[in-house]
Order: structure tokens, then sequence, then C-alpha cells
């Protein structure tokens, strides 16, 4: 397979794609719109999974696992929610196949197989989870209720991006029961600002936190909170959501519990979410034309260590020499790989970690070991530099810590470069069209206005930032009055 890359500048979209498949993150599948996530990519997302889930504990959840299918009648049960899933929605209506008698060695769904009742995949899991609330919450004593699932989801998607948009997709699920209104807010709040935490000091990608309007709620939401991101060709990416849910799925699948007066109320609740779209994210935030860029927490190898030698005794005395150095490195819990296969030459080996990102690669020669020295490059700057072996573990710790801030700092100034206010319409438009980014204008608050700009422009509302500030202004569609400029963007 060829390695060479689109140009961002070129081709942004075909660069992306380039790096997702050169990078070995994943590749297409036989089954349209879904992805195969390679080990390479898979090793990524355990990394991310195992961070986030740590926090999850930390903060009082426990993980179980609800079915994948979901009867039609209870996805129904909540309108708001069945109705905004409803497109996506993929159905089993019957369990058995056949042969086609008609035409040998194919077969067909037997007719005599029909299910009593459809059954949905799960888009999202609130409809099965609920319900099975309701045998699990009877006291206040049972509440909070605090579970979060990792699973895959379908949502059939029509127009589909590896990571990004597939039909297919891992995520974690938060479902959470309270005894109060407060205690759910709190607790959709907290799991905002859990959020934050991973994509800023793991990913090293800058958001804002923020609640979305109306129109881009989720569905059966009262307030959906969540964290914006911004990729390198302007655009902003949704990178988390968390949502407060009122008493709506409580009093669709009648969850009800006795108070500490022996009244009967209705829980409250919230669900949460992130996926494998934040691999997504971690592509567009960072890498650049000669591949991936990964920060140093979340890289499935932080180091990688490349022999160059010539015949057997230089190898065996390098070998000895790195054994030593990763010995050294694993101490530190520093995720290390040797690169000793003879199939292919340094140079080769070079560009091969370079397209997958690795933060820091480790030249280790025959002339090195003589001066006791290594050559190390950073992925981030392409800088290189030659270094004492002494100590040698040590300094890559702090180097990799060092790439992790300066990652983060790097994007950050991007990010803020890119937050520009506007006032009327024609700024508005001209800076959409030639700038990008978000975008902080005033609107009048209505949804007829939210839908009409998103009509004309394809931008949307990513988020009304937390703790706002207030100040009286127009509306830049209508000229109505407005009370606090919002953050516009074009998204993914």
């Amino acid at each position: 397979m060829s390695k060479e890359i689109t140009s961002r500048a070129i081709d942004y979209s075909q660069w992306y794609n380039d790096l997702v498949i050169k990078g070995e993150l994943a590749d297409y599948s036989a089954v349209r719109g879904c992805m195969v996530i390679k080990p390479y990519g898979f090793a990524l997302w355990e990394n991310m999974r195992d961070a986030l889930d740590k926090m999850f504990k930390d903060t009082g959840h426990v993980n179980a696992y609800f079915p994948l299918f979901v009867p039609k009648s209870l996805f129904e049960a909540e309108e708001k929610n069945a109705e905004g899933f409803a497109k996506e929605c993929a159905i089993v209506t019957h369990y058995r196949l056949k042969a086609d008698p008609d035409n040998k060695g194919k077969l067909m769904v037997d007719p005599e197989a029909k299910l009593e009742e459809e059954l949905v995949i799960r888009p999202t899991s609130e409809a099965i989870i609920w319900n099975t609330y309701k045998g699990w919450i009877q006291s206040y004593r049972d509440l909070p209720l605090l579970i979060n699932q990792w699973a895959n989801v379908v949502r059939w998607e029509m127009r589909t991006r590896l990571f990004l948009r597939t039909a297919e997709f891992l995520w974690q699920e938060g479902h959470t029961a309270h005894a109060t209104k407060q205690e759910a807010i709190e607790e959709t709040e907290k799991m905002l600002h859990v959020y934050a935490d991973f994509v800023e000091n793991w990913m090293a990608v800058p958001v804002i936190k923020g609640v979305k309007s109306p129109n881009e709620r989720f569905a059966g939401a009262e307030d959906t909170y969540c964290i914006e991101a911004l990729m390198q060709d302007g655009k902003a990416l949704q990178a988390g959501t968390s949502h407060f849910l009122g008493q709506n799925f409580a009093k669709a699948f009648d969850v009800k519990f006795s108070d500490k007066e022996n009244k009967l109320e209705y829980v409250w609740a919230t669900s949460w979410g992130v996926s494998t779209r934040l691999i997504g994210a971690l592509v567009m935030a960072h890498s650049d034309d000669q591949g991936l860029i990964l920060p140093p927490r979340i890289a499935p190898h932080q180091v990688v260590i490349v022999p160059i030698y010539k015949g057997d005794e230089q190898k065996a005395l390098i070998d000895t020499k790195a054994y030593e150095i990763i010995k050294e490195l694993k101490a530190l819990g520093i995720r290390v790989k040797y690169d000793d296969n003879d199939n292919n030459r340094p140079g080769w080996k070079f560009a091969e970690y370079e397209m997958k990102g690795v933060p820091v690669r480790l030249a280790l020669g025959a002339r090195d070991l003589e001066k006791d020295v290594v050559e190390i490059a950073r992925r981030d700057t392409k800088e290189k530099r030659v270094v004492p072996l002494e100590g040698i573990a040590q300094y890559v710790q702090n180097l990799l810590a060092e790439i992790q801030v300066y990652m983060f700092e790097k994007a950050k100034i991007y990010r803020d470069e890119h937050i520009t206010s506007a006032d009327s319409w024609e700024e508005f438009v001209k800076l959409l069209d030639e700038k990008g980014g978000f975008i902080s204008a005033h609107w009048d608050g209505t949804p007829e206005t939210e839908e009409a700009i998103k009509d004309k422009t394809k931008a949307t509302i990513r988020c009304i930032p937390l703790e706002n500030t207030q100040e009286q202004g127009k509306c830049i569609l209508t000229g109505n009055p407005s009370t606090q400029r919002v953050l516009f963007a074009r998204a993914y």
C-alpha cells in the first residue's frame, strides 16, 4: 500500500481518510457504512476507554450490560426519544433463515419465523434500561443508581465516514437515577466536567463547555450539556454530551420510588456518552501531512526504539543496550516498542512510526554505543537531539510530559485564534466562508431563527457557553433583541 498522504491544503477530507487507513487505525468493511477497527486503532481506543472507565469509577459509577435488542413497544414509550431516532433505526423482524427452493445454495427469510414483536437494534439504550430500572428502584434507599455500560450501537447513517459517522460504533453510555432534580442536574454537570477533563488532559484537545439550544438537544432531554472541539479545517466537532432527562423516562416507564415520607415520586434521570468518534477528533485536531500525531498519554506506543547496525555482532551489542533501556522505561510505566525486525530498513521504520504518530523515537546505532549517546526524535515538532544514554528513561519520561502539554497548548492557540465575534449578517457569512471556527454572535432565542441560519449557511449553534456573559445586542439575522452571544460553527 502506498504511504503517500493527500495534503490537508489540497483535500482535507481525503487527508483524513488517508491518515485513518494508512495509519492503520481502521479499514472499510463488507457491511456498508460499518468499519473494522484495526489492532492499532483498537489499542488507542482501549487506552481511551481505560482512562475514562477509571474516571467513571472514581466518581462512584459501576459498569453493567444491557441487551442489544429493544422491543419496539418499549422504544416507543418515550415519544420524543422514539421520534428523534426513528429514521436511524435498524429493525429485526424474523429470527430464522431457510434454504431458498427456487435458488439453490441461497437462503431466504423463513416467513414462519416472524417475530411476534419487532426488535429495534439499540441506537441508544434509554428504553431498555429504564424498563429494567422499574424493577430495581422501589425506595429512596435504592438511589442514586449510577450505572454505565460499554457497548456498540447502530444508527443507520446514509452518509458515513470512518470514526466520525458510521452505522455501528462503540461507545459508553451512562444512565443514572436520582431522588431529586438538583441531584440529577449536579450529576449531568459533573459528567460534563469529567469528559472535558479527559479530552483536554488525555487527548490534548481544548474544548468549550456549554448547553445545547432546544433544536440541538438530545431527543427526550430537558437539557443537553456538551463539549465542543475545533478541528484544523475550522469545523467544530461535538466531543461529548451529558443530558438532564428530568422525569421524562421515569414517567414513560412508570419508575417511582417511596421517599422518606413514604410518598411515591418519579425519579430524576441523566444519560451521558462519548464514542469512538473521539478518535476522529484526535486525528483531525493534531495530525499533519506526514501522518498521525498522538498525545503520549493515550498513544499505543509512547516510544519506539529502532536499532541501526551492520552484522550480527553490532546487533547483539545494540540489543543488550536496548533491552536495558526498555526495562528502565517499563519500570516508569512507559509503553515502548523495540522494532528489531530485519525485514525493513531503518529509514522505512522512521517513516512508518512517523505515520503512526508515535510520540518519541530512539535511534540506536553502533557509533552511538561507542559515544554512550542516543538520537531522540519528537513526532510533534520533528525536533531531533543526541542525548546521553545515562538517565535516558527519566529524560524520556519528562519529554513525554512536555509533548503532552505542548500539543494541548498548540491546539488551544489555534482554537482561541478561531473564536471570532460577528455583529452583522454580512460579517457572519464572511467569517464562516473565509475563516471558519467558532463565531460568537447574537441570536434572538427562537428555534425558527436558528433553523433559518442553518438553512442559509449550514452553520448551527454549537453551544451556549457555561457562565456565558450577558450582554444586550441584536440577532444577526432578524435584528430582534438578544441578551447573550452563542457560538455558531459548521460542524461534523
